[in-house]
């Protein structure tokens, strides 16, 4: 699969150092084994992107999924705000793609996050802290946090305003995750709208910038092909980023911000997050 190939790739070369996996696909059950290989020569944190909308569950997902497909992400979120959401449903989910990363992986996830960062939407957020509690006791795993202080996000003035869309969605989420014992970042950015103006390389460089300690950068890099195609609707972004990301001004603009990807435990760094299909 295109994605996970990028992904690969840019970890071995050290520009990643994390990725979500999204369990449900059958591209994590073909390529988990060699993943873990790779991982063990090129560390990097390897979480689960709890995957909510947009695919197949793989749980029953009653009162959550409909014709076999769970919702987009607008529904989702006009349930969680109105507190509609089926909570069994979701738990069961959880417990799903939890149990299918640790089958595969042979030990529990780095961290959380989620598709379209549903991880941290209200309701869900405490099904999702609570079961982590229950079954992760005394692991170190991280969980994404996705907001940052507005002054931040405006001095970086590229993708502010989406930042504070999924930051007001996710309000009260890292708060919640630290009463729950869990860790998170302080700061997330790289937030944009998938157009190719600006310049990817202007999206980036503009979230090396600003204070924080553990900075996430949200990325989507990847090849497109059939099987990304009939997945997801985002493709040439993917490439673009991709592009950026193997060339060597990225190498040059993480020199020049003083910074270098890093696993959330190594504090004082930047780490470049994205999700991995399958």
């Amino acid at each position: 699969m295109g994605i996970c190939d990028a992904i690969e790739s840019l970890i071995a070369r050290g520009r990643l150092s994390a990725t979500g996996a999204m369990t449900g696909l059958p591209a994590w059950r073909r390529r988990a084994g060699d993943f873990r290989q790779l991982i063990k020569s090129h560390p990097a944190d390897v979480g689960l992107h709890f995957t909510l909308t947009g695919q197949r569950p793989l749980s029953p997902a009653r009162g959550l999924a409909k014709d076999g497909r769970l919702p987009e992400i607008g529904a989702l979120i006009l349930r969680a705000l109105a507190g509609s959401l089926p909570r069994a449903a979701i738990r069961d989910e959880l417990r799903a793609q939890l149990d299918a990363f640790e089958d595969q992986w042979g030990a529990p996830p780095d961290f959380l996050d989620g598709h379209q960062h549903a991880h941290a939407l209200p309701g869900i957020r405490a099904i999702v802290l609570d079961e982590l509690s229950a079954r992760y006791s005394g692991h170190p795993l991280w969980v994404r946090n996705c907001t940052e202080p507005a002054a931040w996000a405006r001095r970086r003035r590229l993708g502010w305003r989406k930042a504070m869309i999924v930051g007001t969605l996710a309000a009260g989420s890292a708060q919640a995750a630290r009463r729950a014992g869990f860790a998170s970042n302080d700061s997330f950015r790289g937030l944009y709208g998938f157009t190719p103006d600006p310049p990817y390389g202007d999206v980036f460089r503009a979230s090396l910038q600003g204070p924080g300690a553990r900075i996430l950068v949200h990325c989507h890099p990847g090849t497109v092909d059939e099987e990304l195609r009939r997945l997801d609707p985002l493709l040439e972004p993917r490439e673009r980023e991709l592009a950026y990301f193997t060339s060597e001004r990225c190498g040059e603009d993480l020199i020049a911000a003083g910074v270098r990807p890093a696993r959330f435990r190594e504090t004082g760094d930047i780490a470049g997050a994205s999700a991995r299909r399958g």
